[in-house]
């Protein structure tokens, strides 16, 4: 694999990243944190397995896009004797009898388009990370493919032989491709096919027809809200953190992780972009996922993330077999940080629960019941504020109080306070108050540092992090107080690169990062706007978007100076950024009406 130039489709269930040449290079069954049934992705550069190809012969041009505000894909082939194909690949996904149908399931539907195209097909799935999955011709139109996790058929109307063999055929009319559950197509195939991708597309346009998006840049947030909603598992609610695992943060620096779990400080990032939106489905899904979550939680302990169907231990191993991202690897299978301590996530569990209290739009409002669910994780945000974390970035050999952490414990209990006071629990919303103002008083005296006129990323130090920024969001500072311009001041000066912000520019783990963090960087436009300075924050704006991939999205970190993406992809806190600025430099819809 040469880059992470990759368009995405899915159903909120399982989903595929195909890249430019129209191969789908990742995929995994029988959800997103599965087994990669498609793990060319990871699999070195030039792996003979792990991939879903379609090859014209002698192409020549490959153009790409998405059926407009769907997430069904088009490839357009060419040659350079007019034959021409295309092909539309989509995971199925649309109500039927009462319910949503999200089959694990990738669809191909292959057109003639000029000409007399002849084309190979080679599907070369894995099983057990990176094993080659033999498929096994089963009859007159179905393939095979057993592995670990479910045994995959692809059913298909085109002649099974050619498929089998890796055979080159003319295509002489439109062929279907169903790569499924081993179960038998009981109707037509490809009239059920075409209905599946009508309805699928109708699903899709229907969804984004109820967003309440910005005037400007609105292909960019309807791309990121689409993906963002792919990123929900939503039999759970759960929301991933990217759809892949182990892309490295830069080249060579043994910074591959997996991103295919919960965390719930990224998930409550997207619901609150998406809030923005008005997309409730995505909260009201995670909402039911955080009570789960909540209820489970020993004394109200909070992991920084857990499996998509709410799993608390997620061991994390290296897959030798596969060589990793472009060879660079290892590849990692489960997360470690579940067993960190990391003390912000009381805060972002209130968070994202507290317009429940509010919404008169919502199906099910929260009640004194939720209140009480959630005093628990306030407890424990009120006793754990300034005890020591590895922090937002996760740090696996050393612990601080860390200013951000700190800042989402006094959230949790001044979101507390309010929730208390729509619910006429006077008492209760005194008590938090009190707690919170305990909390601000705390900080500001812990993390403030008169010499150096900023605040530290931590209690102890005098440590620049971007994530202080944040306080701006949290409405902990405003954006006219002198200790929050001067923090932006210094942040800028010692973190950003150019047009990019560094997460923090001091040895870690790992030695010293070298790629920017996107969402960093959106958090310093949302200063930049905040703080006066709207020209170079919508410049700065402009800039970013057009880091993104053919297909509109960003990855987790960028190189500074070549732009090249890097880490997992897509990133669900890279396109919350695109949201939120949008959505805050835009001009309103009022300018043309």
């Amino acid at each position: 694999m040469s880059g992470l130039d990759l368009w995405v489709i899915g159903n909120c269930h399982v989903s595929a990243l195909i890249d430019r040449a129209g191969r789908m290079v990742w995929g995994c069954v029988p959800r997103v944190d599965g087994d990669p049934l498609f793990s060319a992705l990871i699999g070195g550069e030039e792996p003979e397995h792990g991939f879903w190809s379609v090859e014209l012969e002698d192409v020549a041009e490959t153009t790409q896009s998405y059926l407009t505000n769907t997430s069904v894909l088009v490839t357009r082939q060419s040659d350079g004797a007019g034959n021409t194909i295309e092909i539309l690949d989509f995971c199925p996904y649309f109500r039927r009898h009462g319910r949503t149908y999200r089959p694990v399931a990738f669809a191909r539907i292959v057109r003639p388009v000029s000409g007399n195209p002849r084309i190979r097909m080679r599907l070369r799935p894995t099983r057990n990370w990176g094993h080659p999955a033999r498929g096994v011709v089963g009859g007159t139109n179905h393939i095979r493919y057993p592995t670990e996790a479910m045994v995959m058929r692809l059913t298909t109307t085109a002649p099974v032989g050619y498929i089998h063999e890796e055979r080159l055929f003319r295509l002489e009319g439109t062929m279907h491709f169903f790569l499924g559950p081993d179960e038998s197509f009981s109707a037509d195939m490809s009239s059920t096919l075409d209905e599946m991708l009508k309805n699928t597309a109708d699903e899709w346009r229907e969804w984004v027809r109820g967003l309440a998006i910005p005037l400007e840049w609105q292909g960019a947030v309807i791309r990121s809200a689409i993906t963002l909603k792919l990123c929900q598992h939503e039999e759970s609610g759960a929301i991933v953190a990217a759809l892949t695992t182990s892309i490295p943060e830069h080249k060579g620096s043994q910074r591959n992780w997996d991103y295919r779990y919960c965390w719930i400080r990224d998930a409550y990032y997207t619901v609150q972009a998406l809030n923005r939106l008005g997309a409730l489905d995505v909260l009201e899904g995670y909402l039911v996922y955080l009570r789960n979550i909540v209820d489970s939680a020993r004394g109200g302990h909070i992991q920084p993330l857990y499996g998509v169907l709410g799993e608390a231990t997620l061991h994390e191993r290296e897959e030798e077999l596969l060589s990793g991202y472009r060879g660079m690897g290892p590849v990692r299978v489960g997360n470690l940080a579940y067993e960190q301590v990391q003390h912000d996530a009381y805060g972002q569990i209130v968070l994202s629960n507290t317009q429940a209290f509010f919404d008169e739009r919502l199906f099910r409002k929260a009640g004194i019941d939720d209140f009480q669910s959630l005093e628990r994780v306030g407890e424990r945000a009120w006793h754990h504020y300034d005890q020591p974390d590895a922090g937002l970035w996760e740090l696996r050999t050393r612990q601080s109080v860390h200013t951000y952490s700190a800042a989402m414990c006094w959230a949790a209990c001044d979101r507390l306070a309010n929730a208390a006071h729509v619910l006429g629990l006077e008492e209760r919303s005194t008590l938090w108050q009190e707690r919170a103002d305990t909390i601000r008083t705390r900080i500001e005296t812990a993390a403030w540092r008169p010499d150096t006129r900023r605040l530290s990323a931590t209690f102890s130090g005098d440590d620049l992090d971007a994530s202080v920024l944040q306080l701006l969001e949290l409405r902990f500072l405003a954006p006219d107080d002198e200790r929050f311009q001067d923090t932006l001041a210094a942040v800028e000066e010692g973190l950003r690169r150019g047009s990019h912000m560094l997460r923090y520019a001091t040895e870690d783990d790992f030695g010293l990062p070298q790629t920017a963090f996107n969402v960093c960087t959106f958090w310093l436009i949302e200063a930049l706007y905040y703080t006066g300075r709207e020209a170079e924050a919508r410049a700065l704006f402009e800039e970013m978007l057009s880091r993104r991939t053919a297909a509109g999205l960003l990855s987790e970190d960028i190189d500074p100076v070549t732009g090249e993406l890097w880490g997992n992809y897509p990133q669900t806190y890279s396109l919350v950024g695109i949201i939120n600025c949008a959505v805050l430099l835009s001009k309103p819809w009022s300018s043309i009406r």
